[in-house]
């Protein structure tokens, strides 16, 4: 229904959906259970990155062969992967910061950093959102990673889902560590948020990051939703961020695990393009014929290959209601109750909640 992956390479791809699903749950268990786990994953493995990173700039302002055929260089160079990586990376040391009390993570005022974080991160998912819409509307146009994307109502229906999405994190406040030391708890975000942040994020990755959706869609997605709802009641945004930077860590070293070339070739089987290709990668040829080539661009726009945009708008516009739908009940608990949302509880009464406070800290 969303992604081209019933054909001759079908093993391979549902195959390493798993393989990636199982990794991203063995990372985060190994990162959330120990400092010293956290502290290699977070810190140790990101210096050594920025500094790698550091080297292929240099590398190409000086013309070295080495860098500018890198492929971190080649299809992970734009804004976004950047940003992403680094914000994700500074969620996950502001949760080991609440979770063993390091610092400025012991005082009262900070606990509203979790909020702000995940704010900032949507906020750069939906500035992707509205810069396809405005670069390509219903037509095609080639982003700074080289990737070919359909812009249209899609687009701004699942920006405004990510606004509202941010307005659906309530009790900013109320985050511990666990008793354990193992988790920051953050007891109201239940399974409506999960849900609601899951439906949307997947649609933003559907419609902005398209010949990755298949494992930033789905695998990264599921990794953190099953821990939370399985073993780690009330640490799904802890499991969230951990999951997130490990996976930009390893997309951006090694883009071309899921990359689609200029050609249409894949360099390997388990690569998946999603419907919005009618034909696969037969489209991605087209729209390279159609622009005048492989040295296109960025910008390049395209309307005379067709596209499949349906999926796109669905499963947006299930975002929109979604989200909608849930802000909505959280400001008629907040009248009923007489309280303020974001500074109070308001998912008491579920037993997601119950079981994720019965593991906070509250000293």
């Amino acid at each position: 229904m969303f992604f081209q992956v019933y054909g001759e390479h079908a093993f391979a791809q549902w195959g390493m959906l798993l393989v990636v699903l199982l990794g991203l749950i063995l990372l985060n268990e190994f990162a959330r259970r120990t400092k010293l786990g956290g502290c290699v994953m977070f810190f140790l493995v990101p210096l050594a990155l920025t500094a790698y990173f550091v080297a292929i700039a240099i590398g190409v302002r000086t013309g070295a062969e080495w860098a500018l055929n890198n492929q971190t260089h080649i299809y992970m160079n734009g804004w976004f992967h950047y940003a992403k990586l680094y914000a994700a990376l500074t969620g996950c040391i502001g949760f080991m910061m609440i979770k063993y009390k390091w610092g400025i993570g012991a005082r009262h005022w900070f606990k509203p950093f979790p909020f702000i974080i995940v704010a900032i991160n949507i906020l750069i998912a939906v500035a992707s959102d509205f810069e396809s819409a405005i670069n390509g509307w219903h037509k095609w146009w080639l982003s700074s990673e080289g990737v070919w994307l359909y812009g249209g109502w899609h687009n701004v229906f699942n920006g405004v889902a990510g606004i509202l999405n941010i307005f659906c994190m309530t009790a900013w406040w109320n985050v511990f560590p666990s008793k354990d030391k193992k988790d920051m708890i953050w007891a109201d975000m239940t399974w409506v948020y999960i849900l609601v942040y899951d439906i949307w994020n997947f649609a933003y990755t559907y419609n902005c990051l398209p010949t990755h959706s298949w494992y930033c869609g789905i695998a990264l997605l599921l990794a953190p939703t099953v821990a939370a709802l399985l073993w780690n009641r009330g640490g799904w945004i802890q499991n969230r961020a951990n999951t997130l930077a490990i996976w930009c860590m390893f997309a951006q070293v090694f883009p071309l695990f899921q990359e689609t070339f200029k050609d249409g070739r894949q360099w390997f089987d388990w690569a998946v393009l999603p419907v919005q290709y009618p034909n696969g990668v037969e489209t991605v040829k087209q729209l390279y014929v159609a622009a005048g080539g492989d040295a296109a661009p960025v910008g390049t726009v395209v309307d005379t290959v067709a596209a499949n945009p349906t999926m796109m708008l669905v499963i947006s516009v299930l975002a929109l209601v979604t989200n909608a739908v849930a802000l909505g009940y959280i400001l008629y608990q907040a009248k009923a109750r007489h309280i303020n949302p974001y500074k109070e509880d308001v998912f008491v009464d579920q037993q997601y909640y119950k079981d994720a406070m019965a593991r906070a800290d509250l000293n």
